[in-house]
Order: structure tokens, then C-alpha cells, then sequence
């Protein structure tokens, strides 16, 4: 059977893209782009004699002209990047790209339908990229004909799932789907055995509530989430996401292992809204743990608790406010496609 891996398995490729489209983008291209490519470059992260070992990065870029302002920002990381000429909305290929699933020696993929996130942000390309990806990773798979994100879905590896019914259930994305119907839907398409449902995400989410900005896996049957300080504008949501966790049971029907790390609190934008920050938008690459930090006092306990649940691999911290201003963060922007050599 074919199922989708956790995080943490081994990747052959990771697959992101080069932000560029000033309206997504109000506060300026140059931070989103200075930060994303600072993330590539730790995904490929060179050893001492200059050459990558993380994983090889696939660059979504609209053209030769990109394709130089990203080699520019790279640098010598650009070595182990390979650039794919294509039409595209926006970064987040955590949604519009496919989920790739594994069995042992094979990888397969899924494609979703993809509505722009519930119709707010349509964007050309977007609908082609999950297709396109699958060719040129050279691997097959199947379609399903009902709305899924990447980052509206979180998996251990070993058959249970996180989701939430804000996403899932709410924005309009499968009108005529009850909770009974996608659970039944999650379960076939991507080989689980066990769907946990949250209830709500954070304030001006621009996805609804994905659950990629709320809880993650770090390890089998062992979740992690985000403890909120007094004064936390999210503090009811994340109180009762620790709760909902800390009462669920995975797959093996024992009760989850639940760890905290500190919210970043309020971090607000150029207008002084609330931004949906997270240090849960981690990035799990070969290599390193990619977390981002949004200039508050949280964020050095915060990235000091993330490290510690992986210690066989390098935290790089790398400021993610400007790029939350487009909607995600680092892991919303990733898409990793696991190693056939490894389930």
C-alpha cells in the first residue's frame, strides 16, 4: 500500500518556487525573496568543501530573468538547485504542488483538485503545477476529485493524520462533503488509518486554518505544538488544540505524546494586523530543520525547543515575518518528494 510518509523520512527532492507577483506580496518582493532563498540555500546546505548533502532543490522560476535574481541570492548554494521554467502563482507548493506517497522502492503521487484556497487567491498556473511536478519527479500516481492543500494535512508516517474542520469542512472547498465523507476520502488517498480533527487555527489565516501552522509531527505517535502566553491573541485556539491533542489517539489507538514550544504572540504587519506567525511552519529537510522567527522574545526558547526534537539534524533559524505576509511560511512554501530507497 501505498502511504505518505512522515516529514522526517529521507527525501530525494524538495520542491519550492521563486516569489515574484507584487500583489501577493504588499509589503515588497525583496525580504520574501532574500528569506526563501536563504532557505533553499539550508535545504541544499554545503559541507566544508563547498559541495550540498542536504537534498537537491527543485526552483520553480517563470523565466531566465528569475532565474539569475535567484542565483544571485544563492550563491554558491545554487549548485545543488535545479531550475524549472514554468507558469505559476505564487511560492506555495506545499498546496498547489502534488503529495507524494511511498511504499518500499517506489514512489507514487496525488493530485488534488485546487481552488485557489476556498476561491480567494487564483492565481494562472496554479492548477498546472501538481501536473507538471509529476513530470518531471518522473513518477505517476492518481487524481482525486476533491479539494486538498499540502499544509491542510499532517501525517507521522505511520497512519495517522491531523487536519482541521476549519479548513476541511469550512471556505466552501467540498460543499456537499460531511466530515464522515473526507475522512473516508483522506484514508484512501494517502493510506491512512486514523484522521484527528482540530477544530480552528490561527487569527487572519489566509488557508483557513491549515494545520501545518498549528501541530506537527516530530516523531512517531509524538506531536508538537504551541503553549500561548497570557496575553496571546490566539490563546482560546491554541488552548484547545493542546487539549484536542493531548485527548486524541494515533493509529496504534494509544494516546498522542504531546510536546510544547512557546507561540510568538502578536506579531503584527506594516498595517498592525494580527499575522497567523508560527513556529510550527517548520521545514523537516535531510539535513536540517528550517524554523522561522519573527523578531519577538519568544523566538530563541522557541527555536531551542524545536532543535531538541531533532537532534540528529542542524536548526537554522531564518527571519520568516516578510514571508508570512504572502500567506505561509517555510513549510508552507515546500514540497518534499520522498527517496525510493526508503519508506
Amino acid at each position: 500500500m501505498f502511504r505518505m510518509p512522515a516529514e522526517w523520512a529521507r527525501h530525494d527532492a524538495v520542491w519550492t518556487a521563486w516569489p515574484h507577483d507584487p500583489e501577493q506580496w504588499l509589503e515588497g518582493l525583496d525580504a520574501p525573496q532574500r528569506a526563501l532563498m536563504q532557505m533553499v540555500a539550508a535545504i541544499v546546505d554545503l559541507d566544508a568543501n563547498g559541495q550540498p548533502w542536504g537534498e537537491t532543490v527543485n526552483l520553480l522560476v517563470r523565466d531566465e530573468t528569475d532565474e539569475h535574481a535567484a542565483r544571485a541570492l544563492l550563491g554558491p548554494a545554487a549548485k545543488g538547485v535545479q531550475f524549472r521554467h514554468c507558469l505559476y502563482g505564487d511560492v506555495w507548493l506545499r498546496d498547489t504542488g502534488p503529495i507524494f506517497l511511498g511504499r518500499a522502492g517506489e514512489v507514487s503521487a496525488a493530485r488534488f483538485r485546487f481552488d485557489g484556497w476556498g476561491g480567494k487567491y487564483v492565481m494562472p498556473g496554479d492548477t498546472d503545477v501538481a501536473r507538471r511536478v509529476m513530470e518531471w519527479a518522473d513518477v505517476r500516481g492518481a487524481s482525486f476529485d476533491f479539494v486538498l492543500e499540502g499544509g491542510a494535512i499532517e501525517v507521522d508516517g505511520e497512519g495517522t493524520l491531523l487536519t482541521t474542520r476549519q479548513c476541511m469542512l469550512g471556505g466552501g472547498r467540498n460543499p456537499g462533503l460531511d466530515q464522515a465523507g473526507l475522512d473516508a476520502r483522506l484514508r484512501w488517498a494517502l493510506g491512512i488509518e486514523t484522521v484527528i480533527w482540530l477544530d480552528r487555527g490561527l487569527q487572519n489565516d489566509h488557508t483557513d486554518g491549515h494545520i501545518d501552522t498549528l501541530a506537527r509531527f516530530v516523531a512517531p505517535g509524538v506531536v508538537a505544538c504551541m503553549e500561548p502566553a497570557a496575553d496571546d491573541p490566539n490563546r482560546d485556539a491554541l488552548a484547545g488544540i493542546l487539549a484536542d491533542l493531548r485527548a486524541a489517539r494515533g493509529a496504534d489507538d494509544r494516546l498522542l505524546d504531546v510536546v510544547t514550544v512557546p507561540s510568538p504572540g502578536a506579531v503584527l504587519d506594516a498595517a498592525g494586523m494580527v499575522m497567523p506567525a508560527s513556529y510550527m511552519n517548520f521545514y523537516i529537510s535531510n539535513t536540517t530543520v528550517i524554523v522561522p522567527t519573527y523578531g519577538v522574545p519568544a523566538d530563541d526558547a522557541a527555536v531551542a525547543a524545536i532543535a531538541a526534537l531533532f537532534p540528529q539534524r542542524r536548526t537554522v533559524a531564518i527571519d520568516g515575518k516578510a514571508v508570512v505576509v504572502g500567506g505561509g511560511a517555510f513549510h508552507c512554501s515546500t514540497q518534499q518528494q520522498p527517496s525510493r530507497q526508503s519508506p
